[in-house]
């Protein structure tokens, strides 16, 4: 009722009701999620970046230099990802935006692929603008800098495909939150960023590091912004390989999506 200020304790009641109800039917989304965020931060800061640095871990040229490219890394892979699922799917399911733009002479691929590249976009944007901050903390200015630019371009080129590619095959809003918190969340964390991986954990385990994007993106970065060469092609083409190929299946499930 309009103009009434008293607060109606039993409305409130309805709509912590009505939440109650929703999240009966859909808890599994958001439960595990956010158990398995805190475990691995505790696993990735206490238990990795923590054990490294009291059992006399070095970092070579400093941990500044050390870390920086990988937050670089870790920038353009967000700027990606994000841009390529929440935001393309709301405008797949509740903005309806791609029925109206296949309407004009623009086809489903045409869009997918300017998503695509808009993504990759707002990695550079993101990533530089990270790259840039660094340089106030003394980071220093070396020609290798900018050699960082077309590296944070294929990181977001690889992360844009990964993204448009999960959401391209999901149905409910809810599921990225699998997405963010049991894929990007651990790379984030045991992708080389703040200590190496490779010194701390069993080999299995660090495998399965090296075989995340993130991983490679990381390399690539702090190798060329730090002048450690060796291996890096390997991880450029990891990069390629894994974005060419999950963005063209991202282009024909999002076609397939549209045009039924």
């Amino acid at each position: 009722m309009r103009g009434r200020t008293i607060v109606d304790l039993r409305g409130a009641a309805r709509v912590w009701q009505r939440n109650l109800w929703v999240y009966r039917d859909r808890w599994y989304y958001g439960l595990l999620p956010n158990f398995f965020e805190p475990l691995f931060y505790l696993l990735g800061l206490g238990v990795g970046l923590g054990y490294y640095v009291s059992s006399g871990g070095q970092f070579g040229e400093g941990y500044l230099t050390y870390i920086a490219p990988g937050l670089v890394a870790a920038s353009a892979m967000n700027g990606a990802a994000f841009e390529t699922t929440y935001n393309v799917f709301v405008k797949l399911h509740f903005g309806r935006l791609y029925d109206a733009m296949v309407t004009t002479r623009v086809n489903m691929e045409d869009v997918a692929l300017g998503e695509w590249w808009w993504a990759v976009t707002r990695a550079l944007v993101y990533g530089g603008i990270f790259l840039l901050i660094t340089l106030l903390f003394d980071t220093p200015v070396t020609w290798r800098l900018l050699l960082a630019v077309p590296a944070i371009a294929l990181v977001g080129y690889c992360f844009s495909a990964i993204g448009l590619a999960f959401t391209s095959v999901i149905h409910i809003i809810d599921v990225f939150s699998y997405f963010f918190t049991l894929f990007l969340t651990p790379s984030f964390l045991f992708s080389g960023i703040f200590f190496p991986v490779e010194e701390r954990f069993p080999s299995a385990l660090v495998w399965v590091a090296q075989a995340t994007p993130l991983y490679r993106a990381v390399r690539l970065v702090r190798g060329l912004v730090n002048g450690h060469w060796q291996g890096l092609a390997f991880d450029a083409g990891y990069l390629l390989v894994v974005g060419t190929v999950l963005g063209a299946f991202a282009i024909w499930r999002m076609q397939r999506r549209v045009i039924r």
